[in-house]
């Protein structure tokens, strides 16, 4: 039997963010880490596997970030659940071999696993989900050295990363099936398809189809795929299928244990503490709301999780910290261009019931335009006309695009207003900036402005 004042189920981003977190505000206390993988993944990493990176190996979180903040890790591989039960009358942990693990506080990440599909042929070989499971993984790589003709559903970040990375080294076709009308645009929404059409544009300079509109209906072949059969009648062969779309919480192990739960995830307020005052819950497993509404949010993201580790992870013995809801920042990046959005696209702000103000601009990323490595960065902000609020940003351009966005989240957080954002105090430097003149946020900012006072 093993003993600690704190437990965590869950080795990936949020259980090790929350870990870290708690022996950080609790220096004091005991505090043992659960999982199920040998090895744990860096999510966003896993497209690299395939081109970049190489193999798996290579998109590790090391465990030395548990043994720098003195936390003990136990490895409980036979295990899907990270555990075989979980007791919170008497805090305990039943592990597979019957051992038992006793706790003060627990922090529950179990994460999400992908959704299986209901697409008849689905249990096929070679059609793969993407799971954080680095033996899984590097399966997956040894098939795709065998085949000729790969499929990709799906063509929100996932789809764009992994056909642009399994592109690489590889003489293969490539297909992306997407239901809606371009690549990314669940994200972007249609009132920033610039950043769509150019990613659109890059795949196809590298030989990869896009084929929108439509889904798959039928996957092909006996033992084996062969071909999809798409919602419009059309067949694509394919050697192998990489499934991009679609997660379903772990909630199994904490449903058994009595606690409130539903597909969404395990119940929690915004202090991230579940129906059980000890038990918390974060990351993928638990359920989230929208920053902007307070409804119920889909978004499942690495940047949530770790935030939402860290307001649990510090809120077990002290509530400090609250759960202001799923904000969303994504950013990718294919070639030399990186798009990135914050917030609600200006379509999701009208279908939240938003009247919106926008402001859009463009600039060299450093000045002068001639400094070497210079790209030119567009910004689009999106204002509530009510009160001028900052509600959303995409930016498109180069790698600095990427950190622009987090800016634009702090903004978004902030509920900084147009008039805030114009006046933005900014430090800028020839060769990593833009001109303090031409400040693509503060411009994009003043033009939303002059479109408010008309």
């Amino acid at each position: 039997m093993k003993q600690a004042d704190i437990v965590v189920i869950g080795g990936s981003a949020a259980g090790i963010a929350a870990a870290i977190t708690a022996r950080r505000h609790y220096p004091e206390k005991s505090i043992i880490l659960i999982r199920k993988e040998a090895q744990v993944l860096i999510p966003c990493g896993i497209p690299y596997i395939f081109g970049t990176l190489g193999k798996p190996e290579n998109n590790l979180i090391p465990d030395s970030v548990l043994q720098n903040n003195n936390i003990e890790l136990i490895v409980n591989e036979a295990v899907e659940l990270h555990a075989k039960e979980l007791d919170p009358r008497e805090k305990k942990v039943v592990l597979a071999n019957g051992e038992l693990v006793l706790y003060d506080k627990l922090i529950l990440a179990t994460g999400s696993s992908p959704t299986v599909l209901p697409i008849p042929g689905f249990d096929k070989k070679n059609v793969y989900t993407i799971k954080k499971d680095a033996k899984y993984l590097q399966n997956l790589l040894g098939t795709l050295d065998n085949v000729k003709d790969l499929v990709i559903l799906g063509c929100g970040f996932i789809g764009v990363e992994f056909a642009d990375e399994c592109k690489k080294n590889r003489d293969i076709n490539v297909t992306i099936v997407e239901m809606l009308d371009q690549c990314l645009q669940i994200v972007f929404g249609e009132g920033a398809c610039k950043c769509c059409q150019e990613i659109e544009d890059y795949l196809s300079t590298k030989g990869i189809t896009i084929v929108t509109g439509t889904s798959i209906d039928e996957i092909l072949g006996d033992e084996k795929i062969t071909a999809v059969r798409l919602s419009n009648g059309k067949e694509i062969k394919a050697d192998a299928l990489i499934v991009g779309v679609g997660v379903s919480s772990n909630v199994e192990l904490a449903k058994k244990a009595g606690l409130a739960t539903s597909k969404a995830g395990v119940f929690v307020d915004t202090t991230m503490r579940t129906s059980d005052p000890n038990i918390f819950a974060c990351g993928d497993c638990a359920t989230k709301f929208s920053f902007f509404t307070g409804q119920p949010s889909t978004l499942r993201l690495a940047s949530i999780a770790t935030t939402e580790a860290r307001i649990a992870g510090a809120n077990l013995y002290e509530i400090s910290r609250k759960n202001l809801g799923a904000l969303g920042v994504f950013a990718t990046a294919v070639g030399d261009l990186t798009v990135a959005i914050a917030g609600v696209s200006e379509k999701g702000a009208k279908n939240c019931g938003f009247e919106v103000v926008t402001g859009e601009a463009e600039a060299p990323d450093r000045h002068p335009a001639g400094m070497p490595g210079t790209s030119k960065m567009w910004v689009k902000l999106i204002f509530n006309k009510v009160n001028g609020e900052l509600i959303g940003g995409a930016v498109k351009g180069g790698p600095s695009a990427g950190e622009l966005i987090n800016a634009i989240s702090a903004c978004i957080q902030n509920r900084m207003r147009a008039n805030d954002i114009a006046i933005f105090q900014i430090g800028t430097h020839p060769a990593v900036t833009a001109s303090p003149i031409a400040y693509p946020l503060v411009t994009a900012a003043e033009i939303a402005l002059k479109k408010m006072k008309t």
